[in-house]
């Protein structure tokens, strides 16, 4: 592995910020950001990236790079719970097993986005179609752990699948994202250019208040999940792994651009700490919360952001 790469993003101000917010955790710090800040700053990175991918989208043609992509996001976000529930079910119940399975099987938008603002630093350019390809992994997930739930838990969810596939499709992230990469896709360049102080030129600053308030989070979050024992905290790390290993392989033979590889990797890596515990909430009320969310938030997110994309670029140049 490239260790200068590994300690130029270790040193990244952005993931500092994130690491300040753990510490000041551990240090019984008042420092906090507020709720509604905190809101208003994962609304705005959401916007600014599907603007951006929408721009980008526009200058690129309609080909089978793309369709391919598409195609292959849709199909991780089905297969990753499928083969993760039946390794957690052996160890917890059918309602965690499902919707930790679902966690993993959707993505993190912030890990995303985080990538993205690394890609950018080290000059490593990606596709725009790759917003819309996070975008759609978010929904097969959600609906494939559900239906995992459903056929083996004997007490069955009285949640409507009908209910549970319009929340998913209908999530705030999900439609702020998808909207403003159509918006981006349809503005000219002078429009665009027009918004760009805003839509990039405050991107990285923005970013790195909102990992502060992300290690803020996580550091609660870390005792309540280290109880949960060994298995977990292996789970939280090794299938991150495992799984951003494999696409970063696989994804060689029908997608070109490291970038893209990239975000195809970290997208396999990631877990939804957001999107899926918003709609577990509701369909598997019996899923324990302080299990699946720390997992991915305290564990998986700051492995990815840390150690993970410089892993997967590694894998990815080797296989160049």
């Amino acid at each position: 592995m490239d260790f200068h790469l590994l300690l130029d993003n270790l040193s990244n101000p952005a993931l500092l910020f994130f690491f300040l917010g753990i510490i000041a955790v551990q240090l019984k710090s008042d420092l906090k950001i507020p709720e509604n800040s905190a809101k208003f700053i994962s609304l705005y990175l959401l916007m600014s990236i599907g603007f951006k991918g929408g721009q980008e989208l526009s200058h690129s043609e309609l080909n089978l790079e793309i369709l391919w992509s598409l195609l292959f996001g849709i199909v991780l976000a089905a297969i990753v719970p499928i083969y993760t529930f039946f390794i957690l079910k052996k160890k917890l119940t059918i309602a965690n097993s499902g919707a930790i399975a679902a966690a993993y099987g959707s993505v993190s938008a912030v890990t995303f986005v985080t990538t993205i603002s690394f890609m950018e630093l080290e000059g490593i350019p990606f596709g725009g179609h790759m917003v819309a390809v996070m975008a759609l992994m978010e929904a097969p997930s959600i609906m494939i752990g559900l239906l995992l739930i459903s056929i083996y838990d004997k007490e069955k969810s009285s949640i409507s699948m009908g209910k549970v596939v319009k929340h998913a499709l209908t999530n705030g992230s999900v439609l702020l994202i998808m909207g403003s990469l159509i918006i981006g896709f349809l503005a000219s360049e002078s429009q665009a250019e027009g918004i760009k102080p805003f839509t990039t030129d405050i991107f990285k600053g923005f970013l790195a208040v909102f990992l502060l308030d992300m290690g803020i989070t996580s550091g609660k979050k870390l005792s309540t999940f280290i109880k949960q024992g060994k298995f977990v905290i292996a789970f939280a790390i090794l299938i991150p792994i495992i799984n951003g290993c494999i696409v970063s392989i696989v994804s060689g033979y029908f997608i070109e651009g490291v970038g893209n590889r990239l975000l195809f990797a970290i997208l396999a890596a990631s877990a939804s700490y957001i999107a899926v515990p918003a709609a577990m909430k509701m369909a598997a009320p019996k899923a324990n919360p302080s299990l699946y969310i720390p997992m991915a938030l305290a564990v998986t997110f700051p492995f990815n952001i840390t150690l993970g994309m410089p892993l997967y670029l590694y894998i990815i140049n080797y296989f160049v």
